[in-house]
């Protein structure tokens, strides 16, 4: 099944390109370029697939999603999906 994740932004890295986002408590770093023209900011919620920050979303969707995953039972899929999530820099 193919998982749109919220997850909220917590820190940009110095190029921009990546953010730290919060998925219930799992933090992971998310390729933010496709969003670049919406004016992301900190606590700014996304709906994350695969790594990337697919599309902004309010505290409220946000919610919804999250309820929406639990009712599905896919709730711990989705986090197990975030945890799985990094790129090449990440690596020691």
């Amino acid at each position: 099944m193919c998982l749109a994740i919220p997850g909220q932004i917590k820190a940009f890295d110095k190029g921009g390109h990546f953010a730290t986002v919060d998925v219930s408590g799992v933090r992971r770093k998310v390729n933010v370029d496709l969003l670049r023209e919406d004016g992301l900011g900190e606590d700014d919620w996304v709906l994350i697939h695969v790594g990337f920050a697919m599309s902004k979303i309010s505290a409220e969707e946000a919610e919804e999603q999250i309820r929406l995953l639990t009712m599905l039972g896919e709730a711990g899929a989705a986090i197990e999906e975030v945890r799985g999530y990094g790129f090449a820099e990440d690596d020691p």
